[in-house]
C-alpha cells in the first residue's frame, strides 16, 4: 500500500505530466518539434487543420511548462522559431512510449469484435 505522502508525491508528478498533455494538440506539436525546430507557419502547415488560435494557445502552454522554447530573431519581419528544451526532449520518452502502446493496441478492439462474430 502507498502512504498518503507517497500518493501526494505521485499525484504531483502525474500532474506535471498531465500539464503537458492538457491539449489534444500538445502531442502533435511535440511530434512536429521532436525532429527539428519549426516556425509558426511550418507548424501550422504540418499539423493540418489546427486553427491559429489553438496553435498559439498550445505553444504558450508548452512554453510555460518549459517543454519548448520560443526564440525571436531580429529580422524584418520578425522571425520566431520554436524548439524543444532539455525538459521537452526528456518528455519524448513518454511520447514514444505512448506511441508504442498505441501501435501495439490499435487493432485490439477490431480483433476482439471479430472474434465475437
Amino acid at each position: 500500500m502507498y502512504t498518503d505522502s507517497q500518493k501526494e508525491e505521485c499525484s504531483a508528478s502525474l500532474g506535471e505530466a498531465m500539464q503537458v498533455m492538457g491539449s489534444k494538440w500538445s502531442f502533435w506539436v511535440i511530434g512536429e518539434l521532436a525532429t527539428a525546430p519549426r516556425r509558426f507557419n511550418e507548424l501550422r502547415r504540418g499539423l493540418g487543420n489546427i486553427s491559429t488560435k489553438s496553435l498559439t494557445e498550445v505553444l504558450r502552454s508548452l512554453e510555460q511548462a518549459r517543454i519548448i522554447r520560443r526564440q525571436v530573431f531580429a529580422t524584418v519581419p520578425v522571425t520566431v522559431e520554436y524548439s524543444m528544451t532539455d525538459k521537452g526532449m526528456d518528455f519524448l520518452q513518454v511520447y514514444y512510449a505512448m506511441q508504442g502502446w498505441g501501435e501495439k493496441w490499435k487493432d485490439y478492439d477490431i480483433q476482439v469484435q471479430g472474434d465475437k462474430i
